[in-house]
């Protein structure tokens, strides 16, 4: 079953956070989303429009990722109170890359079973996606007291706080909270490399 995953390492901090989907081959770790922190990369450029161009192979993943969302949507038209099936096409609909629809199942997850720290930091994540900040800080938020050793959803915190509201401050007490909850995890590495590479930045004048 494919749930949640790690995803990514920090790269490199000291040239600043990005936003930007999430690298992967999908949540296979059993692991709820760390939102990954990264060096910018430049964005992809378009090929000249030179004639018809064959479309790219579908990955065998996303192939199998479809053909879940199509049963488990079956599965759930029958029976709307079955747990694994939203929670799988929460999983699903976020490897690929349709937020608000992992949020919509999610949602669903979360009705039937409320105090889930993962999925509430794996809709939070989408909802960072849809730029719902304030709602993606609250997952993070009820997440890590239903869990005070929920480090995925105390990091995203810190990524939210930091690199989409600007708020430097509450995103280093975030890490902080990582680091004190947790010190030898992966982490807790990246939110010491987090918090330096915040350090280290010029004070605006």
């Amino acid at each position: 079953m494919n749930k949640n995953i790690l995803i990514g390492l920090v790269i490199g901090l000291l040239a600043g956070f990005i936003i930007g989907y999430f690298t992967g081959s999908g949540r296979s770790s059993g692991q709820p989303a760390t939102i990954a922190a990264a060096v910018p990369m430049p964005s992809p450029v378009a090929a000249p429009n030179v004639g018809a161009m064959p479309m790219p192979a579908v990955p065998p993943s996303a192939m199998e990722a479809q053909a879940r969302i199509f049963s488990n949507t079956q599965v759930v038209a029958r029976e709307p109170k079955n747990l694994a099936a939203w929670k799988q096409l929460g999983n699903d609909y976020f490897d690929t890359h349709q937020p608000q629809k992992a949020v919509d199942a999610y949602a669903k997850a979360l009705e039937l079973d409320p105090k889930n720290a993962d999925v509430l930091t794996d809709q939070g994540v989408m909802y960072r996606e849809l730029r719902a900040y304030d709602k993606a800080i609250a997952n993070f938020e009820k997440s890590s007291k239903l869990d005070p050793k929920h480090t995925q959803s105390l990091f995203n915190m810190g990524i939210v706080y930091s690199q989409d509201l600007k708020q430097n401050d509450k995103a280093i007490k975030a890490w902080n909270r990582v680091i004190e909850v947790d010190p030898a995890s992966p982490q807790a590495a990246q939110a010491r490399a987090a918090i330096a590479a915040l350090q280290a930045q010029p004070k605006v004048k």
